[in-house]
């Protein structure tokens, strides 16, 4: 009787024990991710969730299809945010996150922030918070951190009679050394300026690089019209008319520098390791610093932020775990070597064990930061209408680069155009 006891009372204390088990797999987290251009986030993607779920076994990360670009993963976003089934962390462009905090979907970081211990010393610099923060509070982390660079083919430029160690400063210098490439012959294409990057981001760059602004300080006036605009949108014409500048699309372009057919090439570091696997040794290719001709000239800041839209607590502390991940040291890390992006957290760069020997083997992947006293916020127009007004500007700069519009003709039209989209 009493073996029969014991033999009872062992088999209770082990179905406890499974119970507490049992209870321990249910207390896991599970959240949903999405994040935008898989062609070049992936990957990157893939090892953070590894690496993350190593650290964090009491979360769960399952991601979303990603979007093509930016302005597909804010629509998406915003159709989720009617049918009340947003991610509970998205990856969206760093000037379309004013859409979700002016629409109230967006969660304020101040509190989640507020419990950490010394957030600057773990690597949060304010100048990277501040690309996230509206009306004084942060409402994203920044992932990846981009400027307009230049990719040059080294070989097309030395065919054309150019020199590698001094490559042309000015776009009077570069227009010339174009049209040397295009005279090679074999359908060499001198120069393309990507000109159709999400966000009007390259329009942005040639605005801003010339001391200008997209709208005044109170943002009650378009200020891209001005001078600066008048100078930014003549470049345009000008590296169609005088750059030989053909009319590419930008996967069109990716393949004509990838096969060695395009010899000068303005995009953004973000395709850095796209371009080392594209070109794949074929030929050697450098990298050059946007060029800066105006006054008060800034570049603006590309790239992702972290965001959180999760409403319940439990996902929310989970969501904030990965975002704080994916952002700090390790999670930059992966996402530099993963892509060509600037690091968002400030530790990584100078530490030996994570890419300061990294950087020192890959001088291409140095430009963008020695760009970094340039770096301005990219701009995001107020209102609801915000990714109408990239499109109408995406389509006036159209008839610039296919010459069914003069460049002043073009300008004047786009302000109109963005006038009438503005709030009232």
């Amino acid at each position: 009787m009493l073996k029969v006891l014991k033999t009872g009372a062992a088999a209770v204390a082990a179905l406890a024990m499974l119970g507490a088990g049992h209870a321990l797999a249910q207390a896991k987290t599970a959240i949903n991710v999405q994040y935008p251009l898989g062609f070049i986030f992936d990957k990157v993607f893939e090892q953070l969730k590894t690496e993350f779920e190593k650290a964090n076994s009491d979360v769960t990360v399952t991601y979303l299809p990603a979007t093509k670009e930016y302005e597909d993963a804010a629509q998406t976003a915003l159709r989720q945010a009617i049918t009340k089934q947003l991610p509970d962390v998205a990856l969206q462009a760093i000037n379309l996150q004013r859409l979700f905090v002016d629409r109230k979907i967006a969660t304020d970081l101040t509190p989640f922030i507020a419990k950490e211990k010394d957030w600057t010393g773990q690597g949060f610099s304010p100048s990277m918070m501040a690309l996230s923060t509206y009306g004084g509070k942060p409402y994203g982390l920044a992932f990846a951190a981009s400027t307009p660079i230049i990719y040059f083919n080294e070989d097309l430029v030395r065919k054309a009679g150019g020199d590698p160690d001094n490559f042309p400063t000015t776009w009077d210098g570069i227009f010339a050394l174009s049209n040397k490439i295009a005279k090679l012959g074999n359908d060499d294409i001198g120069l393309f300026h990507s000109w159709a990057i999400t966000g009007n981001w390259m329009w942005q760059a040639l605005v801003f690089s010339y001391g200008g602004q997209m709208m005044s300080n109170d943002e009650k006036t378009i200020a891209f019209d001005r001078e600066p605009g008048k100078k930014a949108i003549e470049l345009l014409g000008r590296m169609v008319r005088e750059g030989g500048m053909p009319d590419l699309t930008p996967e069109a372009s990716r393949a004509a520098f990838f096969s060695g057919k395009l010899g000068i090439w303005t995009e953004s570091t973000s395709l850095l390791r796209v371009a080392d696997n594209g070109v794949a040794g074929k030929f050697k290719w450098r990298t050059a610093r946007f060029p800066v001709p105006g006054p008060d000239a800034k570049l603006p800041t590309g790239g992702a932020a972290a965001m959180m839209f999760a409403t319940d607590p439990a996902k929310q502390a989970a969501a904030w775990k990965f975002m704080k991940f994916i952002t700090g040291p390790v999670g930059a890390t992966i996402m530099v070597k993963g892509t060509g992006y600037m690091p968002p957290n400030s530790l990584p760069a100078n530490d030996p064990a994570m890419l300061k020997a990294y950087y020192a083997e890959r001088p291409n992947y140095l430009t963008s930061l020695s760009q970094q006293p340039f770096m301005t916020a990219w701009y995001a127009f107020p209102g609801d209408n915000n990714l109408k007004i990239i499109k109408v500007i995406k389509d006036r700069l159209q008839t610039v680069v296919d010459k069914s519009a003069a460049p002043d003709a073009a300008l004047a039209g786009m302000a109109a155009d963005v006038g009438k989209l503005l709030p009232k």
